[in-house]
């Protein structure tokens, strides 16, 4: 092979976005050693192996990146042409996952696919198969969007058709996700403001009878009004964590100190991994994390504004797609761990345990990755 070639090889491996790419792997980084520390004892008392969640971990850190990898060498114009077919697997999967006796019901909510030794979450796949479509739909469409009521309808026919899936499973926190990310996407795609405030009017309304018609959603929101109220039952998981944050002071007690993660906050490696990182490493590692989400999120809406101005509309609806997904779960899941929000079960992207999640973040980083380098490339040519 010749060295132009091996040049034209490797070039697509390393011409990315180096900010955005050194704060991914600074959030990855962190989530190992979070996951690490905070799920020790727990796989200890229930695997006989201390390192049990951190070697998982590892394999889903190798799958993600072979996937990132694949993600990142195909081109954004594949990802445009066949939207629709990743549209249809989401949704296929979400019914399959419904199907009695093949999706896995764990704690009354039947979420997850088995796969032998590993699962499937197929509403983390339904997020970046919604991004792809709806960023497809923005650019074929673009005049029935901001001036047609058929341009904004068919998008919220297939969120309202996603939603429904969703809430069968149940699955609250993912249904308000993909929800933001399409009103999101679509208010800045240019749809007209009657028509959004209308159904976004409609929306509130229905997701207030989704919380009210289910007596646990009352529950919990009553729960984090005061969750002092009920300290040993409703409350207790916002409890347990408001102590970690207290615990954790400016610099924490110490990577590996915690005490609320020896069986005293639920789901201490997944939901409220933030907790346990805000009670070992203090306010100074809180604030770490929160900024690298800020560079993180920022950065890639800066790409999506590049987009933008080089006339590459697909690329642009998928970084702020992408943006949406990041900033609305970590803002969920940080608020959650602080009061600030109901409590609410969602991964805080890069960080917490869960493979599916993991997986389809790195993806979606690899998708935001390649259309920078296919701006570079443009420059480049126009040059």
């Amino acid at each position: 092979m010749t060295a132009a070639a091996q040049s034209a090889v490797v070039r697509p491996l390393l011409d990315v976005d180096n900010v955005l790419l050194l704060a991914g792997l600074a959030l990855l980084m962190v989530g190992l050693i979070a996951i690490g520390s905070a799920s020790i004892e727990y796989a200890e008392w229930h695997f006989d192996n201390p390192w049990h969640h951190t070697q998982r971990h590892l394999i889903y850190l190798a799958i993600a990146g072979v996937a990132s990898v694949v993600v990142y060498r195909i081109p954004t114009e594949f990802w445009q042409d066949t939207a629709w077919i990743w549209l249809f697997l989401a949704m296929a999967l979400l019914i399959l996952v419904l199907l009695p006796g093949i999706g896995k019901n764990v704690n009354g909510s039947q979420r997850w696919l088995p796969l032998g030794p590993f699962t499937l979450q197929p509403s983390e796949l339904a997020k970046m198969a919604l991004v792809i479509y709806l960023a497809s739909y923005l650019v074929r469409h673009e005049h029935e969007v901001r001036n047609e009521w058929r341009g904004f309808g068919t998008p919220m026919a297939v969120l309202a058709a996603m939603a429904l899936l969703l809430m069968a499973e149940p699955d609250f926190g993912a249904t308000v996700i993909c929800a933001g990310t399409a009103f999101g996407m679509l208010f800045l795609a240019g749809v007209q403001l009657r028509h959004f405030l209308l159904v976004l009017g409609v929306s509130f309304v229905g997701l207030a009878g989704l919380i009210f018609s289910a007596p646990y959603r009352v529950a919990r929101l009553t729960a984090y009004t005061d969750p002092w109220a009920d300290p040993f039952g409703s409350g207790f998981q916002l409890v347990q964590s408001l102590i970690a944050f207290g615990r954790g002071e400016l610099i924490g007690v110490g990577l590996g100190n915690s005490i609320q993660k020896l069986f005293y906050l639920p789901e201490a490696h997944t939901d409220f991994v933030f907790s346990i990182w805000a009670e070992e490493t203090g306010l100074l590692g809180a604030l770490l994390v929160i900024g690298l989400y800020v560079l993180l999120i920022g950065r890639i809406l800066w790409i999506g504004r590049r987009a933008l101005a080089l006339k590459n509309d697909f690329g642009a609806y998928l970084c702020f797609g992408a943006a949406l997904i990041f900033s609305g779960q970590a803002f969920v899941n940080m608020g959650v761990s602080s009061g600030l929000l109901p409590t609410k079960g969602l991964t805080l992207p890069f960080v917490s345990y869960g493979g599916t999640s993991l997986i389809v973040c790195c993806c979606l980083l690899a998708l935001v990755l390649r259309v920078e380098h296919g701006l570079q490339q443009q420059k480049r040519g126009a040059a």
